[in-house]
């Protein structure tokens, strides 16, 4: 049997996007919209999607780099604030094996015409299958999809 273990790590992501409140947050409940931005690179996409975006609703889809989304996430949403804030724990699965457990909240506030959206994730890193600066580093990718998808949207 391999060697099991577990790792304890968490950050906070803080950034402006030009944009009120309700167009962050529809961007975030809106299911078009997250298959744009809702993953890591340039490269990667989101697959057999299932989108519940309601408080108790269970999410499902595989992402990774396109032509081979090799991870599983599955998302259960605890806490939506329209326009305030959505609380989620989420788990990712790489093939049959478990790689994390994560409780995030996304914070929305008012910024003048814009948003300053708070990230923040404590997680559970298991048996060495990922990292906390991966998985912050992930985050950040999304997060600026979804700042270049919300300038095309003010764009048109």
């Amino acid at each position: 049997m391999s060697e099991r273990s577990v790792q304890h790590g968490g950050f906070t992501i803080r950034r402006r996007f030009d944009a009120p409140p309700s167009r962050v947050f529809r961007a975030w409940a809106d299911p078009a919209a997250r298959l744009v931005w809702g993953s890591p690179g340039d490269d990667w996409v989101l697959a057999e999607p299932r989108f519940d975006f309601r408080v108790g609703g269970i999410e499902t889809s595989r992402f990774g780099p396109a032509g081979d989304p090799v991870y599983r996430n599955e998302t259960h949403y605890a806490d939506i604030v329209p326009d305030r804030r959505i609380v989620f724990s989420y788990t990712i699965d790489r093939g049959d094996t478990r790689i994390s457990a994560s409780l995030s909240t996304v914070e929305l506030l008012p910024d003048g015409d814009g948003t300053r959206l708070v990230f923040t994730e404590q997680a559970a890193f298991l048996d060495g299958g990922d990292r906390p600066e991966i998985r912050e580093g992930g985050w950040r990718e999304i997060l600026d999809k979804l700042d270049a998808f919300l300038r095309r949207r003010a764009a048109h």
